[in-house]
């Protein structure tokens, strides 16, 4: 795959219905400052009535895009992805519009089922998929673990940046909306993120974590955002541009964290103690080389005792 299309260059990814029209804006002239990737949503942001207009709009955008991708290239754009209604959707904007300058598609309702005919779709084309897990089936573990053992051999594999936790849809399957006093872990979605973690990054998946709808309440979104970090998540949905720093400064990495991986991966002993807590390259080392690859998109937090937090800036190039 691609270095461009690491999961790691995903951060908050900023949902925007297609019937917006600023989202040229967005990609071509850095409007909403941060912004590493984006969805274009053909599906729940945008009701039945507007689909025409949003598909009308869509195809507007991409020309305009085509034609400043090959004025400029667009290594300085965000990731763009568009999320179809559906697989015939899918099949109709590959059919029927320039999708040159976009890098892939959200796949929504994504089953073992749905796969072959995601995959007859865009297996002809250069782009990459990020199937979102959000139906019935994903709170069952058996299920879960034939999806991922069945993807872990498909053709599709080298094309799938990582999987998105649908945590709307989900807590819709089993009629609960998110509480606003606490963060999603404390709902059923705690065990299915939990599960989903166990059952796809055991097989080198990555996964990105659902949107948290509360837009002014800074303190569930930052608890939420930590959690998502202890259980290894690589970005996180956003729905709002002020989710996007909060969402880039729980992904940089710890001092602590940094200076622990660079001795794990450098270490010829077997055991070792750093900073008050037991090393064991054998079994810490694919842990070391997450937060190093981490640490090179999003940088370094080193704290000071005094001073709160001091931000150490990624390479503006990553």
């Amino acid at each position: 795959m691609d270095h461009r299309l690491s999961p790691w260059r995903l951060g908050a990814t900023l949902y925007m219905p297609a019937v917006r029209s600023d989202i040229a804006d967005a990609i071509l002239n850095n409007k909403i400052a941060g912004l590493r990737s984006l969805v274009i949503c053909l599906e729940d942001a945008v009701s039945d009535a507007d689909v025409p207009l949003a598909l009308s709009n869509l195809q507007q955008l991409l020309s305009q895009l085509a034609e400043a991708k090959n004025a400029t290239g667009h290594d300085h754009w965000p990731l763009v992805f568009i999320r179809p209604r559906h697989a015939e959707m899918g099949e109709q904007l590959i059919s029927g519009m320039d999708l040159s300058a976009v890098d892939g598609l959200v796949l929504p309702k994504f089953t073992l089922q749905s796969l072959p005919v995601w995959w007859r779709i865009i297996q002809e084309t250069h782009l990459c998929m990020m199937p979102t897990l959000e139906t019935e089936e994903v709170f069952d573990v058996l299920q879960m673990r034939e999806l991922a053992v069945t993807l872990q051999s498909h053709a599709c594999y080298e094309r799938i940046i990582a999987l998105r936790i649908g945590g709307n849809d989900l807590m819709n399957v089993v009629s609960l909306r998110r509480s606003r006093n606490f963060t999603l872990y404390d709902s059923p979605m705690g065990y299915v993120i939990k599960m989903l973690v166990a059952v796809f990054s055991s097989r080198d998946f990555s996964l990105t974590a659902p949107v948290c709808e509360h837009i002014d309440d800074h303190q569930i979104m930052d608890q939420e955002l930590a959690l998502d970090m202890a259980h290894g998540l690589v970005g996180k949905t956003a729905i709002h541009p002020n989710q996007i720093g909060k969402i880039e400064q729980a992904l940089m990495v710890t001092a602590t964290d940094h200076a622990d991986a660079l001795r794990i991966l450098n270490s010829t002993q077997a055991v070792f103690k750093s900073q008050g807590a037991m090393c064991e390259p054998a079994t810490h080392r694919r842990w070391a080389s997450g937060i190093l690859a981490r640490a090179q998109v999003y940088g370094i937090a080193a704290e000071k005792s005094q001073e709160g937090i001091r931000l150490m800036k990624a390479n503006p190039n990553n």
